[in-house]
């Protein structure tokens, strides 16, 4: 189930991580250490609730009064700053599922995690990830 999938650094810029999201539509994206191990999961979600300010998060009928120009500013906020700092707490140190990892398996890392993709590994060895909509696929091919 596992496939090749872009991954980024904890110090990569978060606006070229956001890119990277966007340019390719993933649900995430793994975050690697320096020697390329799976640290983190930064799903696209998070990345949108660092843009949108705590005050409409609080009472989102305030987003019907701000104009489209908050946007420009709301993407500037990732302007400077590194994966880390945008990447929840919950996701860091989220545990890799094993190349022989059974399909309710990695569902239960992904469900206890809330996390949208899981990275998978083979011994020291980032094999590829599995998203959520490729569980669902493999889950939903015998029904």
């Amino acid at each position: 189930m596992a496939e090749e999938y872009p991954v980024v650094g904890m110090d990569t810029d978060a606006l070229d991580a956001a890119k990277l999201l966007a340019e390719h539509r993933l649900p995430g994206i793994v975050v690697t250490d320096g020697q390329g191990r799976p640290e983190a999961v930064l799903p696209a979600s998070q990345v949108v609730r660092f843009l949108v300010p705590t005050y409409v998060q609080d009472d989102p009928s305030l987003a019907g009064v701000l104009s489209e120009s908050m946007c420009d500013h709301a993407v500037s906020k990732l302007r400077h700053k590194k994966v880390r700092d945008v990447i929840p707490e919950r996701l860091v140190k989220v545990p890799a599922a094993k190349h022989d990892d059974t399909i309710i398996e990695v569902a239960a890392l992904m469900a206890q995690h809330r996390s949208p993709l899981v990275a998978v590994m083979k011994g020291e060895e980032l094999v590829g990830v599995i998203t959520a909509t490729r569980l669902l696929q493999a889950s939903l091919q015998h029904c």
